[in-house]
C-alpha cells in the first residue's frame, strides 16, 4: 500500500542523485512536502492511485519544441486535460509544437520520460527550456509532480513553487489557458 510520508526518505540507499539533489534543494529552500514511494508511474493510470494517495492537482508535464528544435517547453497542466498542440501554439507564438526527444529532455533537465517534472528545472542552467503552466494549476493549493525519478511523487504548496522554488531555480512561467 502506498502510504504519504513528511519530507525526504531517511535511507536513501538505491536511490539516484537526481532524486536526492530535488530533496537537497527543497530543504535548502525551506520547502515542506510530502512524498509518496511507489513503481514506475509512467502513465496516468498509474498515477490516478498516486494522486488519490496525494490528494491534489498531479501535472501531466509534456516536453515540447518548435519544429526547428531551437525553443523548448515544459508544459504543466492537469493530468484529466486533453493535450492539442493548437490549442497552446497560439498563445506562445509558436507554430509546429512537437514532443522533444528524449536527448534533449536529458540534456536540459537531467530527466528520462515518464519522469518528467518541474523540479527538471533545476538542472536546467541555461534557461533553455521555458516553463507553461496551465492556469488550473497556479489556482490550485498544492501540486504534485515526481522529484527528476518515476518511483517517487511529492505534494508540495503551489505557492511555494511559484514564489520560492521557480526563483531559485532562475525560471519564470508563463500562464497558458488550455481547453477542457
Amino acid at each position: 500500500m502506498i502510504e504519504l510520508v513528511k519530507g525526504r526518505p531517511t535511507d536513501t540507499t538505491g536511490r539516484l542523485e537526481r532524486e536526492i539533489a530535488v530533496y537537497d534543494l527543497l530543504d535548502r529552500l525551506g520547502i515542506e512536502y510530502e512524498r509518496t514511494d511507489h513503481e514506475h508511474a509512467d502513465t496516468m493510470e498509474a498515477c490516478r492511485e498516486i494522486d488519490r494517495v496525494l490528494d491534489t492537482i498531479i501535472c501531466k508535464n509534456l516536453f515540447l519544441c518548435n519544429r526547428q528544435k531551437t525553443n523548448f517547453y515544459l508544459l504543466m497542466m492537469p493530468g484529466d486535460k486533453p493535450f492539442k498542440t493548437k490549442d497552446l501554439s497560439g498563445q506562445i507564438h509558436t507554430a509546429r509544437l512537437s514532443f522533444a526527444d528524449e536527448e534533449h529532455m536529458e540534456e536540459y533537465l537531467h530527466i528520462h520520460p515518464g519522469a518528467v517534472s518541474i523540479m527538471g528545472l533545476m538542472n536546467d542552467t541555461g534557461n533553455h527550456v521555458q516553463l507553461l503552466i496551465d492556469r488550473p494549476v497556479i489556482e490550485s493549493e498544492t501540486l504534485g509532480c515526481h522529484p527528476c525519478v518515476n518511483t517517487s511523487s511529492l505534494k508540495m504548496r503551489t505557492a511555494d513553487v511559484l514564489e520560492k522554488f521557480l526563483p531559485a531555480v532562475h525560471h519564470e512561467p508563463i500562464i497558458v489557458d488550455m481547453p477542457v
